[in-house]
């Protein structure tokens, strides 16, 4: 039995992590899965949220996500997203700033639902960078604004 998991998370650009880690957590549909070595064969769609991993090192990563694939079988977990940034790449002011709008948008008379889905999606994927920039930066001690 191994102690690791083959990770690898891909967005439509580029690969944005390929190590190997400890463990993983996700946002899923349904709540928030972790994924341990040797764990059973799984696939399931992600929501918006925080992604962590545990390294060997004991340096944590996180990332924000705004939705996608995963799928975990042999010790090997893949995660297909549409967005994922490193928490150490978010800008927290531009995230405020496009939460701010898609909040503004969402006030707005809007009649069509599949025009109200795309600004509540937005809105969903900056709350999640917003939680991980300012959980990054806290746990850096970095000032927040």
């Amino acid at each position: 039995m191994t102690n690791k998991i083959k990770f690898k998370i891909v967005t439509p650009e580029k690969t944005v992590f390929d190590e190997e880690v400890l463990q993983a957590t996700l946002p899923v549909t349904d709540g928030e899965v972790t994924i341990l070595p040797n764990h059973r064969s799984y696939i399931a769609s992600l929501k918006a949220g925080e992604v962590c991993l545990k390294l060997e090192k004991g340096n944590d990563v996180c990332m924000a996500i705004s939705g996608g694939f995963i799928e975990f079988n042999d010790n090997a977990l893949i995660v297909l997203a549409d967005t994922a940034e490193r928490a150490e790449e978010i800008d927290l002011t531009r995230a405020e700033e496009a939460r701010k709008r898609a909040e503004e948008l969402k006030k707005e008379k809007i009649e069509d639902d599949s025009e109200y889905a795309r600004i509540a999606a937005v809105l969903e994927k900056e709350m999640a960078r917003i939680r991980v920039a300012r959980k990054h930066h806290t746990q850096h001690g970095m000032h927040l604004n």
